[in-house]
């Protein structure tokens, strides 16, 4: 296989990343259980992850290329590495927020390498779209991991057991970098003609009208699904009346619904335009969001001893994934392989930083209104951007019709 040692490089890496990203949904319960914080300031622990992405993403994406992709991903490494052992021996909200604070910031450096990277090892959109959605399906199966074996760690009897899954994290990081250290990375990038000129290259870029819609819909798709994704544990706990250890679990299931629809996407993609199924997800996925969420209104707590007993919208809330899944990867690669490899880099940069914006503010809206609307009404303001990216496409496939003609 062409590039297989940078290709198995990449789905280690971004596996990692995915598990101690996604655990901000899981620590945000924890937080609020073990640590006793209020839901409004365990929501701050998404801008400790998000706003760190975001600035590192800005500062980091004109200039990687001449850093070195390969060196960039083992600092990265070693420094959540050092976060994930933080995390275990200093046992506190703080500590949270600290390994949330260095995971944002390496996470940056990492998304923007890979992405570029994407570029260089593919010769065609369609290689582009296949191997950008396969990476993004690892990237669920890394969240999945986190919410299946996380869980595992939970003792009643002892309420810091769970700090083990870090000393667990902090095992996988060290074989990833083991293995990253040996890879052979054979990239061959344009010579840096100074870290000015790669910044000015850099703004240039929102010189043109499709950067700022595929910044505005970057911005909104991360909203909407980590605005879900935070909070899915809490509002199985909240609204659905499980335990915190079973509603950590049944979150899993969204990720799951997300893998496998972006798995699919895959195979879609090299027969179906982009543009057809990205209109059929919102569509699918707003009706879902009409159709399931009035039945979490009606959910009366009772003991649960068998998977029969669990309410119904606890399996087909989660199925929002599917329609989801597709959207992110397939815009991506549709804009990225529409400009030069050059630009990717620093194209990357943009995409990451309004990303974490949009996943600060989805997690801080959905915490701070989770209360006051309950969860069975807070997830309705999901049909907000939801119509707006329905919009967006069409203008993104006029724009890249234009870039490609």
């Amino acid at each position: 296989m062409k590039n297989a040692g940078i290709k198995i490089s990449l789905f280690l890496i971004y596996f990692v990343f995915a598990a101690l990203l996604n655990s901000v949904g899981i620590l945000i319960e924890r937080s609020i259980e073990v640590y006793g914080v209020s839901k409004p300031d365990a929501s701050i622990l998404e801008p400790f992850k998000d706003l760190s992405i975001a600035i590192m993403a800005f500062l980091v994406g004109s200039f990687l290329p001449r850093l070195g992709f390969k060196k960039a991903m083992l600092i990265s490494l070693a420094i959540v590495f050092l976060a994930c052992i933080g995390m275990y021996f200093g046992n506190s909200f703080w500590s949270v927020k600290l390994l949330f604070l260095a995971t944002g910031l390496s996470f940056a450096v990492v998304k923007v390498a890979v992405f570029a990277l994407i570029g260089y090892i593919t010769d065609s959109k369609k290689e582009h779209s296949s191997l950008m959605n396969l990476i993004e399906t690892v990237f669920m199966l890394g969240i999945i991991f986190m919410y299946v074996v996380f869980p595992l760690f939970f003792d009643e009897n002892n309420q810091n057991a769970w700090l083990r899954g870090y000393l667990l994290m902090a095992a996988l990081i060290a074989i990833a970098f083991i293995i990253i250290l040996f890879s052979k990375f054979d990239i061959k990038t344009e010579p840096s003609k100074g870290i000015t000129h790669d910044f000015r290259e850099m703004f240039s870029l929102f010189k043109k009208p499709l950067i700022w819609i595929f910044a505005a819909f970057a911005f909104l798709y991360v909203m909407t699904e980590q605005g879900i994704m935070t909070w899915l544990p809490t509002f199985n706990k909240d609204t659905l009346k499980l335990d915190a250890k079973l509603g950590a679990q049944m979150a899993v299931l969204l990720m799951v619904s997300i893998a496998l629809g972006r798995f699919i996407t895959g195979i879609l993609a090299k027969r179906i335009k982009w543009i057809y199924i990205s209109v059929g997800s919102v569509i699918l996925a707003v009706i879902l969001v009409l159709m399931v969420l009035p039945m979490a209104a009606n959910v009366q707590s009772k003991e649960i001893n068998s998977l029969a007993d669990l309410p119904v919208v606890s399996y087909l809330f989660p199925l929002i994934g599917l329609f989801l899944a597709p959207l992110y990867p397939l815009i991506n690669s549709t804009v990225l392989s529409s400009v030069d490899k050059s630009l990717h880099s620093p194209l990357a940069g943009i995409l990451t930083f309004f990303s974490a914006v949009g996943g600060t503010l989805g997690s801080l809206l959905i915490g701070n209104l989770f209360d006051s609307l309950g969860g069975e009404k807070v997830f309705y303001l999901s049909l907000v951007p939801f119509g707006i990216m329905f919009l967006l496409f069409f203008v993104i496939n006029k724009f890249t019709k234009e870039t490609t003609t």
